[in-house]
């Protein structure tokens, strides 16, 4: 029998923070499969890079590697970036077995924490407004793949029917439309009491930030809500 490894694949952040999170996914597996190697790598913009991570696993003997993208849907990066990373590895390690695994997508397990997290701020609330009185805002990272954008749509419907809010959008911290200033400027004028913006990452970084500067900007102009 192949001696097998797992390789999280991610995208990678300029914040320090955000890698640190990642690497913390990858102990999380350790300790749930601790006979089986486990490594990570980022595509660009932290380290370790993707092929360090491969090199690590052969170098612990491993002849199959499980290769999981450590991301929420399929856009470029899941499709295309990282399958060319490992299929030029591939190329040059004929001895080892690459499989590459899929995103996480819309998973009932995914919906379920990501509803918990909503009603975690919902709890923590004045109850005087009513969930039929407050929007759920839920902000994707923004993808130029609409299979992606559509997929965030499709966790905010969910998370909208399942909660009972009065009304959801999906608005998206970049590359696509609409951006989160202009998105909560329209929601705004929909006459509801109260929104929560829901930020549907997998990890801090950069454009969280951006979304709570932007979400800051906007609640300021409309103190009534």
């Amino acid at each position: 029998m192949k001696k097998t490894g797992i390789m999280i694949c991610g995208h990678g952040s300029r914040s320090k923070v955000a890698g640190e999170e990642f690497g913390l996914l990858a102990k999380g597996l350790k300790s749930r499969y601790p006979h089986i190697p486990v490594e990570y790598g980022f595509l660009e913009f932290a380290t370790p890079i993707i092929r360090t991570g491969l090199d690590s696993l052969i170098a612990q003997g491993c002849e199959k590697i499980l290769a999981i993208p450590g991301m929420l849907f399929a856009a470029g990066h899941a499709k295309n970036d990282i399958p060319s990373v490992l299929n030029t590895y591939q190329a040059t390690h004929p001895e080892v077995e690459i499989i590459y695994g899929r995103e996480l997508g819309v998973d009932l397990k995914m919906l379920a924490a990501a509803g918990e997290r909503v009603m975690e701020t919902v709890n923590g609330l004045d109850d005087s407004v009513a969930l039929t009185d407050t929007m759920l805002a839920v902000v994707g990272r923004g993808a130029s793949d609409p299979d992606a954008n559509s997929n965030v749509s499709k966790m905010t419907r969910m998370l909208w029917e399942g909660l009972g809010f009065g009304w959801a959008e999906t608005c998206y911290s970049g590359v696509t439309f609409p951006l989160v200033e202009p998105g909560l400027e329209h929601f705004a004028k929909l006459g509801y009491k109260r929104i929560i913006v829901f930020p549907y990452f997998l990890f801090t970084g950069i454009l969280v930030d951006r979304i709570y500067a932007s979400v800051d900007v906007v609640a300021a102009r409309y103190p009534n809500i």
